[in-house]
This record gives C-alpha cells, sequence and structure tokens, in this order.
C-alpha cells in the first residue's frame, strides 16, 4: 500500500539547511498497524505529513498505492488525500462551533456526498464509535477520550484506505489513552491499516510493527517483538 525509495526531505531558510529525513526506505502493507516512534525532531511528524500527501519529499520516490506520488501537485494530493486517506492528531482538530454529528459529517462535503447519505454515514460511525448520544453536543462538552472518539469517527467516515494517527493519545490521560489504543486495534482487526506515531513504547506494542527513526534515518525495526538492526 505504501512505499518509500531513499525518501529525503530536507528544509532550507537563508541561514540553515536542515535534512528532515535521509534516505528513508520503508514498506507498509494493507492491514498493517504500525507505529513510528523515535526522540523529538528525528522526522517522525514529517515522515507522517509525506505519507499523508500533506507535504512532497526532497528527493526519492514515494508509492501510494502502486502510484509514484512524490512529483504530486497539491491539487492532485489533495484529490487522493480526501478519497483516501484519514487522520487523526494529537490535538483533536474538531471545529468548537460545530456539533459532533457536524464536525464528523466535514470529510463527507467535502466529497460531495448527498444529505440523505451523509446522515446515514454518520450515523452509522458515530454508533459505532459509542458517541451516538452525544452527536447534538459540541466538542467542549465532551471529555478528551470523547473528544479523540470524535476525531476517530471523522477520519472513519469517508471509509478511507489508511488511517494516519499523529500523538493520537498525546493529550490525554493514562486511561483514555488506553482506551484509544483498543479502539485502535479493534478498527487494525476489522481491517483498517493503521500508521501511528507516538511516543510510548506500551502504546508502540500495539503495533504490528514498530519503525524506530534517528536523525532523519530508520535505525531499527521491533517485528512481533524480535528486533531487527
Amino acid at each position: 500500500m505504501i512505499k518509500t525509495n531513499n525518501l529525503v526531505k530536507i528544509f532550507t531558510t537563508e541561514e540553515v539547511e536542515t535534512t528532515a529525513l535521509n534516505k528513508v526506505n520503508l514498506e507498509i502493507n494493507k492491514g498493517e498497524f504500525v507505529s513510528i516512534m523515535g526522540p523529538s525532531g528525528c522526522g517522525k511528524s514529517t515522515m507522517l505529513n509525506i505519507l499523508g500527501l500533506l507535504d512532497n519529499p526532497t528527493g526519492g520516490e514515494y508509492f501510494f498505492m502502486d502510484h509514484e506520488v512524490s512529483k504530486y501537485s497539491e491539487r492532485q494530493r489533495a484529490n487522493l488525500r480526501k478519497e483516501n486517506i484519514g487522520f487523526v492528531f494529537q490535538s483533536f482538530n474538531l471545529i468548537d462551533e460545530l456539533t459532533v454529528f457536524e464536525n464528523v459529517e466535514l470529510p463527507l462535503l467535502y466529497l460531495g456526498i448527498n444529505a440523505a447519505d451523509r446522515k446515514k454515514k454518520v450515523n452509522t460511525v458515530i454508533e459505532k464509535m459509542g458517541i451516538a448520544h452525544r452527536g447534538r453536543h459540541f466538542p467542549q462538552q465532551l471529555s478528551g477520550g470523547q473528544q479523540q472518539r470524535v476525531a476517530v469517527s471523522r477520519a472513519l467516515v469517508s471509509d478511507p484506505k489508511i488511517i494516519l494517527a499523529d500523538e493520537p493519545t498525546g493529550n490525554l490521560d493514562s486511561s483514555h489513552g488506553d482506551e484509544v489504543m483498543k479502539l485502535m486495534t479493534e478498527l487494525n482487526a476489522e481491517g483498517a491499516t493503521i500508521v501511528m506515531v507516538t511516543h510510548s513504547p506500551a502504546y508502540a506494542d500495539f503495533a504490528h510493527r514498530s519503525i524506530h527513526l534517528f536523525d532523519g534515518q530508520v535505525v531499527t525495526e521491533n517485528v512481533n517483538g524480535k528486533f531487527h538492526v
């Protein structure tokens, strides 16, 4: 589903050039649950932005669903992104002025889905996520765990091919964090492909495979408890 060859990302200002990713090679198959780990500044978020078609690499190749997309324009990336990728963020990124239902509905509006189908899809996913009774509430009326369930619902409502989660437990206490990880595991068991950035070794263990980045490079992988250098 995802493959990179010698992926490079360099950020340049007038004074300094920073290599965020340095010849990264990885492959993620359909149905996998993969975590990306590493210290702050190692390139995790940069990697997720490129995998999520929010940014282009400076060099190398990126294959998304068998298409080489590293040179795609913003319009091409946006079209591919909205039809195939669901995002879950650390800060939830919910719109305070919209209800739970309306927040979850947003991706369907962007896709031009008609009102009747939108209502059916939203009601189905919020029922599945256990927040149907909160449909008319606003984000600030919910707990952190409930807000993240809304964010996951929004990511799922358009039936994406892959879910990208950037520190999905970062703003949650341990009990709500455990709840979100259980939810991720259940979604993966139902067939969702998930790539998750996390600082937590305990939460990384929920994944089938952990990729460790350091200074913009893949240094190790941990597969089913077996350490590979």
